[in-house]
């Protein structure tokens, strides 16, 4: 697959592909795994931009708080829930 988007943008996909199946990561933990702490929310934005989900899996990052965030695949966070779950993840 040949991603297309900003350099960032793909910076972020790239980290998120790497995401073992069944575990999570905070916005916070991928901008400081990209060696971007302070670029949370741009983290944020490049995910929510991801149209690659859920092959590039973006459903693997939730907020700091514990909550979901949002969820840019087809269906929405409905989704987003459905896919954690079957990964084993229950929030």
């Amino acid at each position: 697959m040949i991603l297309k988007g900003t350099k960032f943008q793909l910076k972020v996909w790239e980290y998120l592909k790497t995401i073992p199946k069944g575990q999570i990561r905070t916005y916070s933990e991928v901008a400081r795994a990209i060696k971007k702490p302070k670029a949370v929310r741009a983290v944020a934005n490049a995910i929510g931009k991801n149209p690659y989900a859920p092959e590039i899996p973006c459903h693997r990052v939730i907020r700091s708080d514990g909550s979901l965030g949002g969820y840019s695949g087809k269906g929405g966070i409905n989704t987003k829930r459905k896919l954690l779950k079957l990964e084993g993840i229950m929030l």
